[in-house]
């Protein structure tokens, strides 16, 4: 048996204010109380005792939606997070491919124009100028359109006679040439001609995503790798070999349907699992993203009225999915950001209902535009909806002229769906978004990015401190059905604790300036920040 005392710290979501100490026996919480009182209790038992030292103590935190092996890989590769022009991009182009054999591909990510004075990314001329001894491959920062240089395109076999793809297309400019740009599914041209990572690779990736998750204050992730790792027995063995190497952290899989059969062959059920990696939904996409203008709205957009983003799948194929995945008792968890993916997302749900016997929820996933008869939709399922906050900050104010004034009533409409009596789950979907989870909870708190000081974009749609903290708690738990698992600070639930530097309730403010002190999951000390 291993067992520890955590004492002297502050448990602000516990409801007896005198308590500051946590037992735990062999990664469950035991006992909750004042630490002298545990301690006599106690008395005569063998323990470890951990001091907080006055630090305060929340419920593991628990990031609902990542990529974690695509996280660890973004680490190696450039990043343009919070650049601010297309030449800061090409800059960084240029810097790289002066490190980088002539051959070899560079390989960029999270760009937004949006954010870009003006609004523009790269033209292929400018990739080509920077570099044409490279491909060059970049993805923007919804991971659903790309820009490529001209060697890229020509070890795609991609020239301007190519046909779209029916879920994807090329960017052209008037007169029909290549500008560069790929959207959705177009992509996969480019994806067959770069190296494949080897095992070591994608195991090392995973492995820097999980660190990094540790120290952020994370316990655990829902996170789909397949698309990344290429099988369901390579992501068990890494994961595997991950805990027998000491790394202590939570992991619920989501299975891209592509990898429904191996699914099936090796008679995997949704749920099953052990206390460290369970299987979860199905994952699959009923349409894009807002900023590439590929999400699927029911009318075009305001600021360009000749598309209304594309559709992944048709009904039928959306409905032939989901059967599929109910034949073998799985819930899924279907991407569907625009309002008529919603529909088609609900309408597939509705067609396969989820047995009343299964132990997981269905996900809607990002729900981002919406309105009333859809949330009233959502209500008549048992679905959790799978929101990312920091998307607030991300996508606003530009996000109001893709959608124009109509559609706000219910955009990102987090509070209505709580409202609603929807269960949410909070997530970052890193590495779209960065990882930690703080600027997720401000984002839900403020909606608005750190730094400015406006009351926030469409303000009614603001969370409480304790709802924003519970995206990531309870309702993570509940999307994975751990309710009677994890989220609280109680006797019985799994001793995961996030150890932070400072108390967060009071100024939204303070959740920018967190320092993680601890994590610790199952009753063991996962990362220290000392």
């Amino acid at each position: 048996m291993t067992a520890t005392l955590f004492k002297n710290g502050v448990l602000p979501f516990r409801s007896q204010p005198g308590d500051d100490a946590v037992y735990v026996e062999d990664g469950r919480i035991t006992a909750v109380g004042e630490g002298r009182d545990l301690a006599l209790q106690l008395s005569g038992r063998e323990y470890t005792v951990v001091d907080w030292g006055g630090a305060y103590v929340l419920p593991g935190l628990t990031d609902a939606h990542v990529h974690l092996g695509m996280h660890g890989m973004k680490l190696d590769m450039l990043d343009f997070t919070g650049m601010t022009s297309k030449e800061e991009m090409l800059h960084a182009i240029a810097r790289r491919a002066e490190i980088t054999p002539a051959g070899e591909w560079i390989l960029g990510l999270n760009w937004n124009e949006n954010e870009f004075r003006p609004a523009a990314a790269p033209h292929i001329s400018e990739l080509d100028a920077v570099t044409e001894r490279h491909p060059v491959f970049l993805t923007r920062t919804c991971f659903h359109a790309f820009l490529g240089n001209s060697e890229a395109f020509r070890r795609a076999g991609v020239t301007e006679s190519t046909p779209d793809f029916a879920s994807g297309a090329y960017g052209r400019d008037a007169e029909g040439k290549l500008n560069g740009w790929i959207y959705e599914d177009a992509s996969q041209p480019f994806n067959a001609v770069q190296p494949v990572p080897d095992y070591a690779a994608k195991k090392n990736a995973v492995r820097r995503g999980i660190a990094d998750a540790l120290s952020l204050g994370l316990t655990a992730v829902h996170t789909e790798d397949l698309r990344l790792l290429d099988s369901v027995e390579t992501m068990l063995q890494i994961h595997r070999e991950l805990r027998e190497e000491g790394l202590f952290f939570r992991t619920h899989q989501l299975l891209y349907y592509g990898y429904l059969q191996e699914v099936e062959e090796l008679r995997l059920q949704a749920g099953s699992g052990d206390e460290w990696l369970r299987l979860g939904a199905v994952k699959l996409f009923a349409d894009g993203a807002i900023g590439g203008r590929t999400a699927l709205l029911e009318q075009p957009y305001s600021d360009a009225p000749d598309t209304s983003g594309i559709a992944i799948h048709t009904q039928e194929k959306l409905n032939e999915i989901v059967g599929a995945a109910r034949r073998l008792s799985f819930p899924v968890a279907v991407h569907a950001i625009g309002d008529a993916a919603a529909r088609m997302t609900l309408a597939a749900m509705d067609h396969h209902r989820l047995s009343p016997e299964a132990g997981l929820p269905d996900r809607f996933i990002h729900a981002q535009v919406l309105n009333g008869a859809l949330v009233e939709q959502m209500r008549g399922l048992r679905l959790i909806a799978d929101i990312q906050p920091r998307f607030v900050a991300s996508d606003f104010p530009w996000v109001l002229e893709r959608v124009g004034p109509a559609r706000t009533g219910h955009l990102y409409a987090w509070n209505k769906l709580m409202k609603a009596g929807i269960t949410c789950a909070g997530g970052s979907d890193a590495p779209i978004e960065p990882l930690n989870p703080f600027l997720g909870l401000h984002a839900a708190v403020t909606r608005r990015k750190p730094g400015e000081s406006h009351e926030g974009y469409l303000p009614g749609e603001k969370l409480s401190i304790p709802e924003a903290i519970g995206l990531f708690t309870t309702g993570s738990a509940a999307a994975a059905g751990e309710e009677r698992e994890r989220g609280r600070i109680a006797p019985g639930l799994q001793g995961d604790f996030t150890v932070i530097d400072r108390d967060v309730l009071s100024d939204p403010e303070e959740l920018l300036l967190v320092k993680v002190r601890m994590t610790v999951v199952n009753g063991k000390i996962a990362y220290c920040a000392q």
